[in-house]
């Protein structure tokens, strides 16, 4: 189903309200319902291209993110230029809600498209508070934004799970046994190559391939590039 939607200019244009309706920021509403929604949440599109800033670190915004098409990454720039990667968002997943519900908070992190990028903006005060219609879908947004951001909690708290080794080898360890834990299996592939692989543990590629050269001379895994197959060992 094709939405006329409001763009950055209010000018009217299409959406595909049926991939919205397979989102979790709009779960259990119908494409036909989500037509009329966004045009009460002023909804607007906007396409980013590779590489460049969809929100930047120090800003305040008033707005989420709904990743239609590409990725997102989000990101940790300290002064001297190192970079940890935080999360990556796919299309049908929501970003910066959390600070878009914090009226006057800057943001932490820069958001980048790391492809060609479509996203869909939505103004959080008009999720928040109930329109003069009293449009029975604000509480239907709300809970799911909980929903989002809860989910998002347990992920950040994995992370901090994952770098609180003090070593490379251990921040591994406990990477590669929840991958292979969570998937069932200890054939499994992650959704990192290399260098976001060590971005996301906050450690150096260099040193990190070295610890997998290691890993693998000692029998604990097999790597070739994302696809690992950990020994019973390991997944215990």
């Amino acid at each position: 189903m094709l939405f006329y939607k409001h763009n950055e200019n209010f000018e009217v244009e299409e959406m595909d309200t049926a991939f919205l309706a397979t989102t979790p920021l709009f779960r259990g509403s119908t494409p036909e319902e989500i037509g009329p929604m966004l045009v009460c949440l002023h909804g607007r599109e906007k396409h980013f291209s590779k590489g460049e800033l969809i929100f930047r670190a120090g800003t305040v915004i008033h707005e989420l993110g709904v990743v239609l098409a590409g990725v997102v990454s989000i990101e940790s720039d300290d002064l001297w230029g190192n970079k940890t990667i935080l999360d990556q968002v796919r299309a049908g997943r929501v970003f910066a809600e959390t600070y878009a519900c914090m009226p006057g908070e800057s943001l932490m992190v820069n958001v980048v498209a790391m492809e060609p990028t479509d996203i869909l903006l939505l103004d959080v005060g008009n999720i928040l508070q109930p329109c003069a219609k009293a449009c029975a879908y604000h509480t239907l947004l709300i809970r799911n934004l909980l929903a989002i951001s809860a989910q998002k909690n347990l992920n950040l708290s994995r992370r901090s799970f994952h770098t609180a080794p003090k070593t490379s080898r251990g921040r591994l360890l406990s990477f590669l046994s929840y991958q292979a834990l969570t998937q069932g299996r200890r054939d499994f592939r992650i959704p990192f190559d290399r260098q976001q692989l060590a971005d996301y543990l906050n450690v150096d590629r260099s040193a990190l391939s070295a610890e997998l050269g290691k890993m693998q001379r000692e029998g604990l895994l097999t790597v070739e590039k994302n696809h690992f197959v950990v020994s019973a060992q390991l997944a215990e």
